[in-house]
């Protein structure tokens, strides 16, 4: 597996959100990290590569959003990655800097040797809405929960970000690793306060109950985790530290 990193994207503090949907006024944390006054995110998709063929998870935002993104092209090319054994592209949910990357800035298909396109059930209406992919609404493919979307991947339901949020665990020779896109958006409290929401979050009091219980399901299981949004890389274990967690990266 290689992380992929896409670029950042720098967000107010006012994103994070304490229960309730309370925003931070002065009493931000000292922990929390800031970049000129703002949250960096970092932006990181995930290839699988089994020896013939690639997978990818997530695809990155391309020019649909910040300039500080669109850089998955570069890091297929820094990784030493061809674009076209790519064959399966699987989105944790379709957020647009999940799934833009799919078309280049130029308009190309990025990966053009794609034959599975795999997103979530729930959300493949929404996916379907994005007027700028819609050559490959036809192409997409819905999953739930629970399937198997490879020989040694298979999808487990994280609702609560997203409709659909999906976060998958890859398992080889005696490994597992749980790719879990966006459960966690601020590493620097959310392991230690894994209460706080995200302004976009579309379920706050679900995405937390969903936090706790995939957190716990890696940490218990002593699975190393792959997030969408921890810093670059964005790979390591978690371990409980009592009655929060505590990301030991990679």
């Amino acid at each position: 597996m290689t992380s992929l990193r896409d670029g950042y994207v720098d967000m107010p503090p006012t994103r994070l959100r304490q229960p309730g949907n309370r925003v931070f006024g002065d009493d931000l944390p000292q922990q929390v990290r800031l970049i000129d006054g703002n949250l960096r995110l970092s932006v990181n998709a995930f290839s699988i590569d089994d020896g013939t063929d690639v997978t990818l998870i997530d695809t990155g935002a391309s020019n649909a959003w910040h300039p500080s993104m669109g850089l998955l092209p570069q890091a297929f090319r820094e990784a030493n990655i061809a674009v076209d054994r790519v064959r399966t592209i699987a989105f944790t949910h379709t957020h647009l800097d999940h799934i833009h990357g799919l078309i280049l800035p130029n308009g190309h298909d990025a990966f053009p040797q794609l034959s599975r396109l795999l997103v979530p059930k729930e959300e493949l209406d929404m996916f379907c809405a994005e007027a700028r992919l819609q050559r490959f609404h036809e192409r997409a493919e819905a999953f739930d929960g629970g399937q198997r979307i490879g020989a040694n991947i298979e999808a487990i339901a994280a609702p609560g970000h997203e409709v659909g949020h999906t976060c998958f665990r890859i398992t080889s020779e005696g490994e597992t690793i749980l790719v879990w896109g966006d459960i966690v958006h601020v590493p620097s409290i959310q392991f230690d306060q894994p209460e706080m929401t995200w302004e976009y979050d579309g379920d706050q009091e679900q995405a937390r109950a969903c936090r706790l219980r995939i957190m716990a399901l890696a940490a218990d299981n002593t699975y190393y985790i792959a997030g969408a949004h921890l810093d670059s890389p964005g790979v390591g274990r978690i371990t409980r530290s009592g009655n929060s967690f505590r990301f030991d990266p990679l």
